[in-house]
């Protein structure tokens, strides 16, 4: 009893502020903030839970905010929008500063202006003022370049910026699910996460499974939390490590706590580039040792002068032309000082940085500072990525084995030919095991045509169980699932455990074909009956990895199990009895142009390496396509390459052109 009138005494405590409930809404953007960032369960709870703060920000858990004009204007009007506050751009003048602040400019200051000085003195105007007025000009020349090729680049680099900021998330608006804008999101949206993505506001968590999320980029743990029910905080600029869910946005912008955080940092200068370091140093020594036998030479003209005045005794006694005589000592020190600092050094380095970055522009690639081209002939080595960057990352099925029957499938009609060639029994838990075994999701959009969301490989088998003739909504409305591991680089595979129609369950798995097939102890034969896993059939099925692989394919393995009806969400998967579906081939073609950027680099001296975590013979097969892997070339995995000495690395990386940083095995 005690509890309840606690909750209703702090429930009262809060007053929905008039402006929030003329706009519709039972809840501020303060209290919702206070929420989450504190994660206080306690106000979670007297708000509703998850619910009930679904009901005061005008959303449904499964529709989403309707997008309606008004309302959407109401909810950033009262909520924000989701957009942090970003530095005013920087003028040209903080350029032309910034130039200026080098050490050898400084010094060619101070001799013009010493020069100047000195040479009017002794020469008068504009006579004497010729020197001085030459290092002038030669340093307007250095600042004037480097403060316009910099401007330009950050120019560039700010358009660069905002199409690198157009990142999109999936929510379920008007009860379609799309993608939008991450800057478009409002509180009451319902977001999909899956892992890898960074949480993109402040939110709560509404349904998923096996949500961790790396919170090292606010909290500085590296030690990953558990989201669920009972923590269902979520913090916006952490990251999904593992597993999928919904999330109900409450609160954007500067109001989240990595808003806040942005807040309160400040851009830090860069750090000077070798090339400057060396350049300064090498002016300052320079300076020096001028400055050094200028003092020398002027203490000895000096000296010369006053051993004269004395034999002639006269050296208590100095006319204007003794004076005159001094400074005539005075400005040949000087000279000395000028002419020991080459003017011509910066101006010559900077107009060669000038034209490099300009030949990169000229080849697509932009340069932020004008003094990091230095650095443009010093690479030896690239290590690249393999998908996405030599390939085009948009994959397509174009081969699969299933039921022992290996075929080309890149188009619909031959994919459809597949399909009937199949049993019937085998292409529904294949059916099956695409539609409810994934990351992606059919959806139909609001131009009311089918849309395929996901990674390209959820996608690419998506479209392949389509083109077979599949409903992906019937699929996943006959089953339900119960509990879902999402893949990950770790463990290559992914799995969920449904729940049959009938009564029982069955573990769906596919991944990495190695892996998978490991885990298989029975196939489904050319009949659609499942027997033993013989050795014949485990060759085959090697074989057919192998092919498909060398192809410069990336295989996946499907397979399910049989659980019966004894199964808790709360125990593991199994991982291991599993019949073998098939195998599948994705093709990922490489990008136009690898190839012959490749040469290009080889011909530079300038040896390209490609570092991935696919299988070894696909890895190779794509490496040979690019031009990367060679005759004389080695392809190594990551756990071999770990069990070498010191000694055999040294010998054996300069060999090194494929490197798989996981294994399969």
């Amino acid at each position: 009893m005690f509890l309840f009138w606690t909750g209703l005494n702090l429930s009262s405590d809060y007053v929905v502020p008039k402006e929030v409930e003329e706009a519709g809404f039972q809840i501020c953007a303060d209290e919702l903030g206070s929420i989450v960032e504190g994660h206080d369960v306690k106000k979670l709870k007297i708000h509703g839970e998850v619910e009930g703060i679904a009901e005061k920000l005008s959303t449904s858990i499964n529709d989403g905010i309707s997008t309606s004009e008004d309302l959407v204007n109401g909810r950033k009007e009262i909520y924000g929008i989701n957009k942090f506050t970003e530095s005013p751009p920087r003028g040209f003048l903080v350029f032309v500063w910034e130039a200026l602040q080098d050490m050898t400019l400084m010094i060619l200051g101070v001799c013009a202006l010493v020069s100047l000085i000195v040479g009017i003195a002794m020469e008068g105007w504009p006579k004497g003022s010729h020197d001085g007025l030459g290092i002038v000009a030669s340093i307007l020349l250095v600042v004037f370049v480097t403060a316009t090729s910099d401007y330009k680049q950050s120019l560039q680099f700010k358009d660069l910026d905002r199409e690198k900021k157009k990142i999109t998330v999936q929510v379920t608006r008007n009860a379609v699910r799309q993608k939008i804008s991450i800057y478009d999101l409002l509180p009451g949206d319902i977001v999909h996460l899956f892992i890898g993505d960074q949480v993109p506001a402040d939110g709560l968590f509404v349904s998923g499974f096996s949500v961790l999320i790396n919170e090292s980029s606010l909290t500085g743990e590296s030690e990953p939390v558990n989201v669920n029910a009972a923590n269902p905080f979520l913090l916006s600029g952490t990251k999904v490590q593992d597993g999928s869910c919904k999330m109900l946005v409450t609160t954007v912008g500067m109001r989240t706590q990595w808003g806040k955080l942005m807040a309160t940092l400040s851009e830090g200068g860069d750090d000077e580039t070798p090339l400057q370091v060396k350049l300064n140093g090498v002016a300052t020594i320079i300076g020096k040792i001028g400055l050094f036998f200028a003092v020398v030479t002027f203490a000895v003209l000096v000296q010369g002068l006053c051993n004269r005045k004395l034999r002639e005794g006269t050296h208590w006694i100095w006319s204007g032309d003794d004076a005159r005589e001094m400074l005539e000592f005075f400005a040949v020190a000087v000279t000395i000082v000028v002419v020991a600092v080459p003017e011509g050094l910066p101006l010559a380095v900077t107009l060669s940085l000038a034209f490099a970055m300009k030949k990169m522009m000229n080849d697509k690639a932009l340069v932020r500072n004008l003094a990091a081209c230095e650095t443009m002939g010093s690479s030896t080595t690239i290590c690249s990525d393999k998908t996405g960057t030599l390939t085009t990352n948009h994959m397509t099925v174009v081969k699969a084995c299933v039921s022992g029957e290996a075929r080309e499938v890149g188009s619909s009609e031959s994919t459809t030919s597949f399909g009937s060639a199949i049993p019937d029994s085998a292409k529904s838990v294949l059916l099956e095991s695409i539609f409810n075994n994934t990351g992606g999701e059919v959806v139909v959009n609001e131009e009311r045509k089918v849309q395929i969301l996901g990674t390209p490989t959820e996608t690419a088998l998506l479209e392949f169980g389509l083109l077979l003739g599949g409903d992906s909504r019937q699929k996943r409305e006959k089953s339900k699932i119960v509990k879902v591991e999402p893949f990950n680089s770790t463990k290559k595979r992914m799995g969920v455990v449904i729940e049959l129609p009938n009564g029982g369950f069955r573990a769906h798995c596919k991944g990495a074909s190695e892996i998978v097939l490991a885990t298989c102890d029975k196939v489904i034969d050319s009949n659609g009956v499942v027997v033993p896993l013989d050795e014949a059939s485990i060759n085959h099925l090697n074989d057919t990895i192998e092919r498909f692989a060398s192809e410069s394919l990336r295989t996946l393995c499907l397979a399910y199990l049989e659980i019966g009806n004894e199964y808790s969400d709360e125990s593991p998967i199994p991982s291991k009895g599993y019949t073998c579906i098939g195998i599948v081939g994705i093709k990922d073609p490489v990008r136009p142009g690898v190839k012959e950027s490749v040469a290009i680099c080889r011909s530079a001296g300038i040896v390209v390496r490609m570092v991935t975590g696919d299988n070894l013979t696909t890895a190779k097969a794509i490496a040979r396509e690019c031009g990367i892997l060679t005759d004389d070339g080695i392809a190594i995995e990551g756990p071999a390459f770990r069990e070498k000495s010191e000694e055999e690395l040294q010998e054996l990386i300069p060999k090194i052109q494929v490197h798989l940083i996981f294994s399969f095995h």
